[in-house]
């Protein structure tokens, strides 16, 4: 007998709908929609690939901008590899017209700063100062003062309201809070109701951890400095100069504190290396403000004092000398070791491509960890050149390593994957010393340098809406100097790039 319920019921499925109507729906998904619906089945892959869809995502982003190709045409059969290519683009600066804003500002150079979503942060001697991007792009420029410590800020770290249980509710909880650090002795941490002072360290506070410590029971930040004590701090407690939210103190360095990094694996532990490179590792669980306790689970120690150092998962990356050394946090055993010529002046990793980057003097090496042993000599698998004097400063994420320092007018861009460069970005004017800070996020970067010997400078760039790529640069210079047997143009890449 015939379930009175399933009668009349239809058995269309959207598959069954023709392929206008279903592409038509998909354009309004998210990319991320798209993408898991292309693994789906064949029907609904044909979809996501579909020209129009990815016309839509395209005009959706970029309005006014005409689609190019890999192969440098105007046309070809999929705007997805358009869209895709665009994408890429943008994100490796491959780019002459960006947005470009001059920002200059009166003092020291600045020497952080951080990307906050729509604002930019920086320190500048004791101040701690701002800009929002919004204003900048509308020609407003205008610098405002968060507030000052008594002395140099030494270290600047975001932490997502979202991390704090006592924000869950707030209607800002998706907002960040910023927690820094100085000379003064003082950590302070600001936010839209104000800011906090947090009083405990004996000696100026030179580093804070990179990540929040604990459950969502009670998340808590730790610092480090030259008294060579490592403290936990309640990121919600209040009190009069942050007593209150002084949770422990940890003892077991025996000279300054100058890194610090919280375990992949295990957001509980706490790894800080001191000037002698003495590492320690500290399980914060068992902390108390009542009993004094070391709480050091794990210990080993590098040659020299480190230059930087990074968690991932259960692995520590110590970058000390001429090495990267990667040690086992599980046993506190070394894992490899990638080692160099000259002596390493910055590092940075992305585990999502293994590969890690070491900034040396006139260039920075890119390093391939899946071919690192610790029984093999390795090599790089390309060398950034065209630097002056020691690389310093340090970016890299899916698309670009970004390289500068403190003796080189320019950062340089290059492509992570394969180490050819891709732009170049003036950043200090001549003669007047390189980069002393920068900050990259997705599109955008923002440089710190000398304007002249008094005032010191911004230079914002957004390559959002840049529509000039650089290999149409370069076919229209190739193609000057076959017609005119000589570099006639006067539009040189370089000269580009002083100009904005």
């Amino acid at each position: 007998m015939a379930d009175p319920s399933s009668s009349g019921r239809s058995s269309t499925t959207i598959t069954d709908l023709d392929m206008d109507t279903l592409t038509r729906c998909a354009s309004y998904l998210s990319i991320q929609d798209i993408s898991n619906m292309a693994v789906s089945c064949k029907i609904l892959n044909r979809v996501a690939y579909s020209d129009s869809v990815w016309q839509s995502f395209f005009r959706q982003e970029w309005q006014n901008v005409a689609p190019l190709w890999s192969n440098g045409s105007n046309q070809s059969s999929s705007m997805r590899e358009a869209y895709l290519f665009r994408y890429t683009a943008l994100r490796q600066f491959k780019y002459v017209d960006p947005l470009f804003r001059h920002i200059p500002t009166v003092g020291k150079r600045p020497h952080q700063i951080l990307f906050d979503k729509n604002t930019i942060l920086f320190s500048q001697g004791q101040s701690i100062r701002s800009l929002h991007i919004d204003d900048l792009i509308d020609g407003n420029i205008s610098v405002a003062n968060r507030g000052n410590h008594k002395a140099r800020v030494t270290c600047m770290r975001l932490f997502s309201l979202n991390d704090t249980y006592l924000y869950q509710s707030d209607p800002g909880r998706d907002d960040n809070i910023l927690v820094t650090s100085s000379s003064d002795h003082y950590i302070r941490l600001w936010s839209k109701g104000g800011s906090r002072c947090f009083k405990g360290h004996n000696a100026p506070v030179l580093t804070l951890s990179d990540k929040l410590l604990g459950d969502d029971t009670g998340k808590c930040f730790a610092s480090g400095g030259e008294d060579g004590t490592v403290r936990l701090w309640s990121i919600n407690c209040t009190g009069k100069r942050g007593q209150q939210a002084l949770k422990a103190t940890l003892y077991g360095h025996e000279n300054v504190v100058s890194l610090m990094s919280v375990a992949g694996h295990k957001t509980s532990l706490l790894v800080s290396i001191s000037n002698n490179g003495k590492v320690r590792v500290w399980d914060t669980t068992t902390a108390s403000s009542y009993v004094r306790s070391s709480c050091c689970v794990g210990m080993t120690s590098v040659p020299v004092a480190p230059v930087g150092m990074k968690c991932h998962e259960s692995l520590l990356y110590v970058a000390a000398g001429t090495s990267v050394t990667a040690i086992d946090l599980r046993t506190m055993n070394r894992a490899f070791m990638i080692v160099q010529k000259s002596k390493i002046h910055s590092f940075e990793f992305l585990p999502s491509k293994y590969s890690l980057c070491t900034g040396g003097t006139d260039s920075a090496l890119l390093w391939d960890m899946r071919r690192v042993s610790d029984t093999l000599k390795v090599e790089p698998k390309a060398e950034l050149e065209g630097h002056v004097g020691h690389v310093k400063l340090l970016h890299m994420d899916a698309h670009k390593v970004v390289t500068g320092g403190p003796d080189d007018l320019f950062v340089n861009v290059w492509e992570s994957d394969t180490g050819a460069q891709t732009n170049s970005l003036i950043c200090s004017a001549p003669d007047m010393g390189g980069c002393s800070a920068m900050a990259v996020d997705g599109c955008r970067i923002v440089t710190a340098g000398d304007d002249d010997r008094v005032n010191a400078v911004l230079r914002f760039r957004d390559f959002k809406t840049a529509t000039c790529h650089v290999s149409s640069l370069v076919s229209e210079q190739s193609s000057a100097v076959s017609k005119f047997w000589g570099s006639g143009s006067d539009c040189s890449s370089e000269e580009l790039d002083f100009q904005i």
